[in-house]
């Protein structure tokens, strides 16, 4: 009887302690990161390209990298990445659910491309026409650039690069992504 209560316990406490981990599970960003105020979603909505990145598996080999934001009625973010695999040859495309973290107008956000699993997306800076975007992950290896166009003025680069790297990222390690005109 004694076994059965303390299995019964270990395995509540387990449950319990899945549930707290899946519940959290990315949410946060690196811990002297901080998320752009006064953010408008409506006006980050729409097509996103990308400039540079850190490389993980899930955009290895891609250039031609846009992420699109469609607002969806129940107040999610409908995400859709695509990208071209060089390597591969062939277009690849990645459809997730965003939503904020806390208050709406922070750009605080959590991602999801996999069921319940959501990882941190922080806009940690912005320009006042939501024209570029400098987007931090849940932890220093993830960051990326984003312009609405092709490529993004140089002033606006080197003072991204500056922010990034006085927050503790390693800009050295970013990927530039080429982009096709069409």
């Amino acid at each position: 009887m004694i076994i059965k209560k303390s299995f019964n316990v270990a395995i509540l406490v387990g449950i319990a302690a899945l549930v707290m981990a899946f519940s959290s599970c990315g949410e946060d960003s690196p811990e002297n990161v901080v998320a752009v105020q006064d953010f408008k979603l409506d006006n980050y909505l729409g097509k996103w390209y990308e400039i540079a990145r850190f490389d993980f598996k899930h955009e290895k080999n891609m250039d031609n990298v846009t992420a699109e934001y469609y607002l969806n009625d129940n107040g999610t973010v409908r995400v859709i990445n695509r990208g071209y695999d060089f390597v591969d040859g062939k277009w690849k495309t990645s459809e997730g659910t965003a939503k904020f973290r806390g208050a709406t107008d922070e750009g605080a956000l959590k991602v999801s491309f996999f069921g319940p699993f959501y990882s941190g997306y922080t806009i940690i800076a912005l320009d006042p026409f939501y024209q570029d975007a400098l987007v931090a992950g849940k932890n220093y290896d993830y960051l990326w650039i984003l312009s609405r166009d092709i490529e993004i003025p140089q002033e606006t680069l080197n003072k991204y690069l500056a922010y990034a790297e006085e927050l503790g990222f390693n800009t050295e390690n970013l990927v530039w992504v080429e982009h096709d005109e069409y």
